[in-house]
């Protein structure tokens, strides 16, 4: 009796079982068992599917569990043991499992295996099936090869297992194993960059190919030269000082054993001087006729000539009226003098009385046999035709001078200015070594210095950009204080001069290529500008700077050099009109600085080179 009644509660348990219809299940995470959802069937197709509540926190679809004749026997003996049979409850959750193996299998196998491993997984206890009715109506999709085997799969597993197998035959047939190996066999046969050839070390001793016998110091012969003794450590200096003292003018260049030809050149100097200071002064002449006077001064091969070794920093004019003296001081330290009226010499005569750049050299205004020399070694030195002695003036080793000019007209007095914007008062009059009375500006640099020639206590200086009247009575040591300050320069200063007559004007030559005329006729607060003339002062590191020049016979007009081509030394007026162009097949170079003569129509300009050229009127020849 109770084996019939066991079977009748089983019966109406699967009845209640049977009455649900499903064709999907649905995955809660937050529920323990998953849920039906019931769906209306139109077929009348059945389909028998084992299910069973599971639990998805402890159910993992890819683990490992008892295949399905484990479970069957694991259930046989339990029953045994119980001795009762399995409810509706039980039974439904053996049935998944079975189904949850079925599932992991199939992942587990390869997909060609699908069909045959299907057959294999289902069940073959159907003592106790639960009918459900199932829509069997699937589309084509659902009865792929292989998988309608399965028929205790729901329709969400058929295509979830279908879509796996056509995934693995899309990557099977990309051959991505293939392709890795060939890859992992090209990287291995790849070969390692060779690492460059390093050079043999040269030995020390040895000789290399095609290498000239003197700087192997051999003969022709190839017996080693004797060694060359060493000079003395004077020489190694590239510019030694001089000694203090006066020295005597012996030329550099000229082999004149018993000077007889500098002795007679150095007494028509001395003779020449005393007639000089003889001369009439004359009115300024009209524009007009001064430019026609100019056009007669022309150039040719016999007024060019090479004075000094290095570039010519300095330029001089014997203020003679009967022979054409010219003096052009050196970057070297070298003084050349070139008498153009003695054509009979083959070249001038140069003098080293300095050892660095000469920076500025005059003839005396007092006494013209006396050339004037200053230089940045710290010396002033006085040549002297009648005794052919280069006198020492001044020195002060310490600080460079840069600039000089004559403070009283008998030359007794000089003005020196300094680089480091020092000013010194010298006295010639004090036996032995000038007196020397030590000044500070309020500039920074001094580059020119020069006198007003009327009003002599007055004095212009040049530096970086400021150009600087001072009185020369109101000097002081500490800090002096000019009395007007020129600020309309932009760039660096290379020269101001007063006008040679008057002293009305100050012309300045400035590194942002203009010239500038200013009026000093009335030395007050300020001086006004005139006129501003453009023009290229761009020398570069090679040549040496412009300066713009009065001409002493025409204090209206000055001259400056010119970097135009062809090349030309150029004239201006005072209101910045062009007056004349120094031109010439013999002029080929810059000239970088030119003086005019006093009272004759000479003009005399020098370059970077060492060379001097002369434009004069065809009779002074």
């Amino acid at each position: 009796m109770s084996g019939s009644n066991v079977e009748v509660e089983e019966k109406a348990a699967s009845k209640q079982c049977s009455q649900v219809q499903v064709n999907e299940y649905k995955e809660n995470e937050n529920s323990d068992y998953t849920s039906l959802r019931p769906v209306h069937t139109t077929s009348g197709k059945t389909a028998k599917v084992y299910l069973s509540p599971f639990s998805l926190s402890n159910t993992k679809l890819f683990k490992l569990s008892r295949s399905p004749f484990e479970n069957n026997s694991y259930d046989a003996v339990s029953r045994k043991k119980t001795g009762r049979k399995k409810t509706c409850r039980e039974v439904l959750t053996s049935k998944m499992k079975t189904v949850s193996s079925k599932a992991e299998s199939l992942l587990l196998k390869p997909p060609s295996d699908a069909g045959t491993e299907s057959t294999k997984l289902e069940p073959k206890n159907t003592a106790e099936p639960v009918t459900l009715s199932v829509n069997m109506a699937s589309s084509d999709e659902d009865s792929s090869p292989g998988l309608d085997d399965f028929s205790g799969l729901s329709p969400y597993e058929r295509k979830r297992l279908k879509n796996i197998r056509e995934n693995a035959k899309f990557f099977a047939s990309l051959q991505l194993s293939e392709s890795a190996a060939r890859l992992r066999g090209m990287i291995k046969r790849r070969q390692q960059p060779e690492s460059k050839r390093k050079r043999p070390k040269k030995k020390e001793n040895e000789i290399g190919c095609r290498r000239s016998m003197r700087l192997l110091k051999v003969d022709p012969l190839g017996v080693p030269l004797p060694v060359a003794p060493t000079q003395p450590e004077l020489e190694e200096e590239e510019n030694p000082l001089l000694p203090p003292g006066p020295l005597e003018m012996i030329p550099e260049n000229q082999d004149d054993s018993n000077g007889l030809l500098l002795k007679a050149s150095l007494k028509t100097w001395a003779e020449m001087s005393k007639t000089s200071n003889e001369r009439t002064e004359e009115g300024l002449s009209s524009i007009k006729s001064y430019k026609a006077k100019l056009s007669g001064m022309v150039i040719s091969e016999a007024t060019v000539c090479k004075v000094t070794k290095g570039a010519i920093t300095s330029v001089a004019l014997h203020p003679s009226e009967e022979r054409t003296l010219v003096a052009a001081g050196a970057k070297s330290g070298q003084i050349g003098l070139w008498d153009l009226t003695q054509q009979h010499e083959d070249e001038p005569y140069a003098f080293y009385p300095h050892s660095q750049p000469v920076s500025c050299l005059y003839f005396s205004p007092s006494n013209p046999a006396h050339l004037l020399s200053l230089s940045y070694d710290g010396t002033l030195r006085c040549g002297d035709f009648s005794t052919a002695i280069f006198e020492e003036v001044y020195r002060n080793e310490g600080s460079s001078p840069s600039s000089f000019d004559f403070l009283t007209e008998d030359a007794s007095t000089l003005l020196v200015g300094h680089w480091d914007g020092h000013l010194s008062l010298v006295d010639r009059r004090t036996p032995g070594t000038s007196y020397e009375k030590f000044f500070n500006s309020s500039m920074g640099k001094i580059r020119t210095v020069h006198v007003h020639p009327v009003s002599r206590q007055y004095f212009v200086t040049a530096g970086l950009r400021d150009v600087h009247i001072y009185d020369a009575r109101h000097l002081n040591s500490r800090r002096s204080q000019p009395l007007i300050s020129v600020t309309e320069h932009t760039k660096s200063i290379a020269s101001a001069y007063f006008s040679p007559v008057t002293g009305n004007r100050v012309v300045t030559t400035c590194a942002d290529c203009k010239l500038r005329v200013f009026d000093s006729s009335s030395v007050s607060s300020q001086i006004p500008l005139l006129t501003t003339i453009r023009h290229n002062t761009i020398t570069g590191r090679w040549l040496t700077r412009f300066q713009a020049v009065w001409d002493p016979k025409q204090e209206d007009c000055f001259i400056v050099g010119s970097m135009a081509q062809p090349r030309r030394v150029e004239v201006f007026h005072e209101t910045g009109k062009s007056v004349y162009s120094f031109l010439g097949e013999c002029l080929a170079s810059v000239c970088s600085l030119s003086v005019m003569h006093p009272t004759r129509y000479v003009l005399a300009g020098g370059n970077s080179s060492g060379r001097l050229h002369v434009f004069m009127h065809q009779e002074s020849f």
